[in-house]
Order: C-alpha cells, then sequence, then structure tokens
C-alpha cells in the first residue's frame, strides 16, 4: 500500500520493517541506542546525562502511563531498533523519533515514521531537528514536513545552545521564513 505525502510516495508497509506498541522490555535496548555518542550529537537534544539509567527508565516509566502518548516500537525482521512517538510539547502534537546508528542510511525512519503518522488523522504535525542534523531533517521531508520556523535551544548533547529547525505537517503559514 502506497501513501502520497507532499510530493514523495512512500510505501507505508515495507518487507521487514514493523511498528507495534512499546513494552517495558523494550527500555533495555532503547538506552543502549540512546547512550552512542555519535547519536547523541546528532540528535543533540537529549538527556543531560545519556548514560543515567534510573533518569531515563523514570522518563519512560512516564511515557507509557501517558495513555494519551502514541508510543511504537520499530522492529526490522524482528529486531528491536528503534522508536517513533507522537506526543504534545507547547500544547502541539509532535513525532520524534530514534533508530540505532547501524540502521541509519537505509530509509527505515522514513518508513517507520511514514507509518505512524499515517494512522494519526490530526494534522497539523510538528517535527523539530538540529539545523545540522540533514539526514534528519531530510526524513522530515520524505514525509511531507515542511519548514515552519527556527528556535535557538540549548542542546544537551553539544553543551552550547544550538539552531533548531520546526517543522509542520499539515496546513498553516510559516512561523517565520528562512
Amino acid at each position: 500500500m502506497g501513501l502520497m505525502i507532499g510530493e514523495v510516495s512512500v510505501s507505508v508497509s515495507a518487507p521487514g520493517i514493523v511498528l507495534r506498541d512499546v513494552v517495558a522490555a523494550d527500555l533495555d535496548v532503547f538506552f543502549q541506542h540512546r547512550t552512542d555518542p555519535i547519536a547523541n550529537h546528532m540528535a543533540a537534544f537529549t538527556a543531560k546525562d545519556p548514560f543515567d539509567k534510573d533518569a531515563f527508565v523514570t522518563h519512560w516509566e512516564r511515557l507509557l502511563a501517558n495513555e494519551l502518548i502514541i508510543k511504537k516500537s520499530v522492529l526490522l525482521n524482528d529486531v528491536l531498533i528503534g522508536n517513533v512517538l507522537k506526543f504534545e510539547r507547547f500544547a502541539l502534537p509532535e513525532v520524534s523519533y530514534w533508530i540505532a546508528r547501524e540502521h541509519w542510511g537505509k530509509g527505515i525512519a522514513t518508513i517507520a515514521l511514514t507509518q505512524l503518522i499515517s494512522g494519526i488523522k490530526l494534522r497539523p504535525l510538528y517535527a523539530r531537528a538540529a539545523t545540522d542534523n540533514v539526514a534528519s531533517f531530510r526524513v522530515l521531508q520524505k514525509c511531507g514536513f515542511e519548514i515552519y520556523g527556527y528556535e535557538t535551544v540549548y542542546a544537551n548533547a553539544r553543551g552550547t545552545e544550538i539552531e533548531e529547525v520546526i517543522l509542520r505537517l499539515g496546513s498553516g503559514s510559516s512561523m517565520n521564513n528562512p
């Protein structure tokens, strides 16, 4: 089954890529993903201490307990490789994803995010990425997101403020054009 998002036709189902509800047993694998220093640098907006497992588990326990948050694990051939989420930030619906670094550049993030957003009828949806995270920006563009604006935000993984691009999927005018 294909889906037109923006000007890109994306397969909603792809061989071997499946989304399922996150379960507590997934957290150990998610934690391993989050301790990858290269992935943290690229994501930029991460936990203050990515090696603090107690804080990580506490954060995820709050996510799991919140029925308003959509939380999906990404499986590739039955192997857990990441997650996709829909939540609210600043009273706006937002999506995010994390794919283990060894699976970057294979189109998996685009497929997983497309699967997630195809099941969400609410628009607009928002997403954010560090402006220098070209790969993440491209994933979001492939999923139909367009630039909505920019903010300067402190990035824990970089120890400094950096520019973040805010993207939107759906109707509406730009917050501040580039």
